[in-house]
Order: C-alpha cells, then sequence, then structure tokens
C-alpha cells in the first residue's frame, strides 16, 4: 500500500511555501525575464537594442530556472518530511542573504535586489526556528541541569 504524502510539520510548511514561491518566480523569470530585471530594479533594454553578446535575458532563464527546480525540491522534502534536508537549507539561505546584501551595499545590484535576501533570510529564519521548536517540543534539545551547588549547567 503506498502512504499518502502530506506535510506533517511547521517546519515542513516553511519549506512547502518557499518551494511553491520558487516555483513560481521560477517560472515567471523563465517566460517573462524582463519583468525579473524590472521587479529587481534593474533596467531594461529591449532585446532588439541589447549589444552583441549581452545575454542578460539568457541568464535570468538559467537562474529563473535553477529557481524552479529548487522549489521542486523543496516541496518533495516537505512531502517526505526530510527535516535533514530543512536543516541543510537553514545556513546556506543565510549566506545567500549576506551575498545579495553585500551585493546591494558594494553597488554591484540595485536595491530591488536586497528583497530577494530578505526573502531568503525570512525564510530561513522560519524554517530554522520551526526547526528549534520542534525539537524542543519532542523533548530532544538539551535541559539545563541544576548541580549539587545550585549552579545550572
Amino acid at each position: 500500500m503506498v502512504a499518502r504524502l502530506r506535510i506533517r510539520t511547521i517546519s515542513g510548511w516553511t519549506m512547502a511555501i518557499f518551494g511553491v514561491l520558487a516555483v513560481l518566480f521560477g517560472m515567471v523569470g523563465i517566460f517573462m525575464p524582463e519583468l525579473v530585471l524590472v521587479v529587481l530594479g534593474f533596467p531594461v533594454i529591449p532585446r532588439a537594442e541589447r549589444a552583441v553578446g549581452d545575454y542578460t535575458p539568457l541568464f535570468i532563464i538559467a537562474a529563473s530556472m535553477a529557481s524552479f527546480n529548487i522549489g521542486i525540491y523543496y516541496v518533495l522534502a516537505a512531502l517526505y518530511n526530510m527535516k535533514r534536508f530543512y536543516l541543510w537549507t537553514v545556513p546556506f539561505r543565510v549566506v545567500t542573504f549576506t551575498v545579495f546584501t553585500l551585493s546591494v551595499l558594494s553597488g554591484i545590484a540595485p536595491g530591488g535586489f536586497f528583497g530577494v535576501g530578505l526573502w531568503e533570510l525570512l525564510g530561513a529564519l522560519a524554517t530554522g526556528g520551526a526547526l528549534y521548536y520542534e525539537r524542543r517540543r519532542a523533548g530532544m534539545l538539551p535541559t539545563r541541569v541544576k548541580s549539587e551547588s545550585g549552579a545550572t549547567n
């Protein structure tokens, strides 16, 4: 008998929601790469006016395909309750936030790009917080113990 796949935990829901959004944003970028540029605050040059060798729309399509694929991974991980995968995503999403924020602060990217980093950070905090809450609730985190002298360890 095949088990029904379903999302079982708060951390799973954080992954599923992020995954669905990544799939949707990926689809927008695949089919309308210029719209992604507009949303992020980059100047949009009509394709006919782009210099030879300017592959900006192609790069947006490639990055969007990656977003689409990662979104699918996140949804599948949520359906299969792969908490180890959830945990692996948290620090790397914080790294993504850091890199994107530094890109904006250094003037490499427009301010709208900060939103992408912030989205990653909020997702990392939500998933990390949910994982912490679930472990604590299950009694899987160490508790402080009072020693004979009354000090806590």
